[in-house]
């Protein structure tokens, strides 16, 4: 009998997780002897649509809420149609619905996945406090997010397996640009955590030649275009809305910033280093994880528009750093975050377990 493994994620819109989701269902489809299957709460998204185009079956169970109690009863039908022996959940929603489902399925291995370390909504961490208790593991991306499992859902330090995200080189490819340059970006969800008003701030402090491209869509569109208008930076400052992938905005820039007030990991970081693309983030839980100041990146307070400001001026004007950063973060994404050295260890969770 062939492994069934099914991996189950509240959407699978164009985002972090989701592409961390498809990635691994690309490798597990390779293995022989498995068979992989994904899943979303939510209805059908653009990720897919690429899971679909490389055979990968597919399934959105299309919960009207995320108090839509049948959907767990849908997931639970899945899982016994399909004959699936371990489910993969990412986020407190799709850990929730598989927790439930796991009282209708007591042959099945489930494991739960961790991507966030804000402490708030509380209620979240409250949940997965219960839920754990469904899971044989916890894969988590980055000891910033394990600390937070461990303090806020009081998840055992034994229970938790920390597994980095990962990207394939060879995708982010790109060509060389200019040097100096003076493109800033910004790539991801246009939410308050990501503090994108400080970038902007930062950018007014900057001189004319330096311009901002953001690349997502969020709740914080209509306050950042108030912000862009109000500093009168229209000519300075792009809104491109979202993209299919970051390679495409990582092409158009010089530098890669990520201002966020927290995260669990920032793929978008080992996404910039790969395409050779220097980066600066905020020195706050999951972002001090991947970069390591001045060997890969630039950490800088959080909530500063001037040090970033700094920051960026430094980055762009000093080519010397800028090609020490660049180098940095290939070595980096090569020998950690690279998939050839993450897949097996998620293989070994999933596909070697007994």
């Amino acid at each position: 009998m062939p492994r069934r493994i099914l991996l189950l994620i509240t959407d699978l819109q164009i985002g972090g997780t989701p592409t961390v989701v498809r990635e691994l269902a690309f490798r597990l489809a390779q293995e022989e002897g498995v068979q992989v299957h994904v899943a979303c709460l939510d209805r059908w998204g653009p990720v897919a649509d690429q899971l679909k185009a490389r055979g990968i079956a597919v399934t959105a169970l299309a919960a009207s809420s995320r108090l839509d109690a049948g959907v767990v009863f849908k997931l639970i039908r899945l899982i016994h149609r399909e004959q699936i022996d371990a489910v993969f959940s990412f986020l407190i929603h799709a850990n929730t619905t598989a927790a439930l489902a796991g009282l209708a399925s007591r042959h099945v291995r489930f494991f739960q996945s961790i991507q966030t370390t804000q402490p708030k909504p509380r209620w979240h961490w409250m949940l997965q406090h219960i839920v754990q208790h469904a899971a044989d593991a916890i894969v988590v991306p980055s000891p910033s997010v394990a600390a937070a499992a461990r303090k806020w859902a009081g998840i055992a330090a034994e229970k938790i397996v920390v597994i980095p995200n990962a990207v394939e080189i060879g995708e982010f490819s790109i060509p060389k640009r200019n040097i100096p340059g003076t493109r800033i970006g910004f790539i991801g969800r246009l939410d308050p955590i990501k503090r994108i008003d400080d970038l902007i701030a930062a950018v007014a402090l900057l001189p004319e030649e330096f311009t901002l491209d953001i690349y997502g869509e969020g709740s914080q569109r209509l306050p950042i275009e108030s912000m862009i208008r109000r500093l009168s930076l229209g000519p300075r400052v792009t809104l491109h809305g979202a993209v299919a992938g970051a390679a495409e905005a990582l092409a158009g820039i010089d530098l890669l910033v990520l201002p966020s007030d927290a995260e669990g990991f920032g793929l978008v970081l080992i996404e910039a280093m790969a395409a050779s693309v220097p980066v600066i983030g905020t020195h706050v839980p999951g972002i001090c994880d991947v970069i390591r100041h001045g060997a890969n990146g630039i950490l800088v307070r959080p909530r500063n528009p001037k040090a970033l400001a700094e920051a960026i001026g430094r980055v762009l004007s000093d080519g010397s750093l800028r090609e020490n950063l660049i180098a940095g973060g290939i070595a980096s994404v090569r020998d950690r975050y690279s998939w050839s050295m993450v897949y097996p260890q998620y293989r070994a969770l999933l596909v070697n377990h007994t």
